[in-house]
C-alpha cells in the first residue's frame, strides 16, 4: 500500500491589509513585568513553605485559620504563577490580574513602611511600583491588545 502525496496547504493567508501575519516581537517591558510576578508568586509559595514549618513546630491558635491562611497562600502562589506565564505569553487578561495584584501589594507596602520596617517595605513597594509604570507603557499595551498573530489573544 502506498500512502497518499503529502498536501502542502500553501501559504497562510494574508490578513485584510494584504501583508503577511507575522506576530509581534515581545517588549523588553513584557518580559520584566513577567519575571517580576514570577518572583512574587516564587515569594508566596516560600511564605506558605516557611508557614508549613511554622506550622509544624508550633501549635496555632486556630487550626481550620491556619488551614485556611496556608490554602490562601497557596492558591494565590498559583495564580499568580500563571499570571506571570501568561503575561509573558501576551494574553491580554494578564493585565488585569497584574495590576489588581500590584495595588494590593501597595496596601500592605504602606502600613509596613509606616511601621518603621523599612527594608520590608521596600521590598514591597518597589517592584509593584515597577510593574505598574511598565503596565501603562505604550510598547505593553500594544503587545497585549493585540488580536491578531500567534498566539491568539484572549
Amino acid at each position: 500500500m502506498s500512502r497518499p502525496p503529502h498536501r502542502d496547504p500553501g501559504p497562510t493567508p494574508a490578513p485584510a491589509g494584504g501583508a503577511p501575519a507575522v506576530p509581534p516581537e515581545r517588549p523588553r517591558a513584557v518580559t520584566v513585568i513577567a519575571a517580576l510576578v514570577l518572583l512574587e508568586a516564587l515569594a508566596l509559595l516560600a511564605a506558605a513553605g516557611w508557614y508549613v514549618y511554622e506550622l509544624s513546630t508550633a501549635t496555632p491558635a486556630s487550626f481550620w485559620g491556619a488551614i485556611f491562611t496556608l490554602g490562601l497562600l497557596v492558591v494565590a502562589g498559583v495564580w499568580l504563577l500563571s499570571v506571570g506565564v501568561f503575561l509573558f505569553r501576551g494574553l491580554r487578561w494578564t493585565r488585569a490580574a497584574a495590576l489588581v495584584w500590584q495595588l494590593f501589594l501597595l496596601t500592605i507596602a504602606v502600613p509596613t513602611l509606616s511601621a518603621g520596617l523599612v527594608l520590608p517595605g521596600l521590598a514591597l513597594l518597589l517592584p509593584p511600583l515597577v510593574v505598574l509604570l511598565l503596565l501603562f507603557d505604550k510598547s505593553v499595551i500594544a503587545f497585549m491588545s493585540r488580536t491578531t498573530g500567534t498566539p491568539p489573544a484572549l
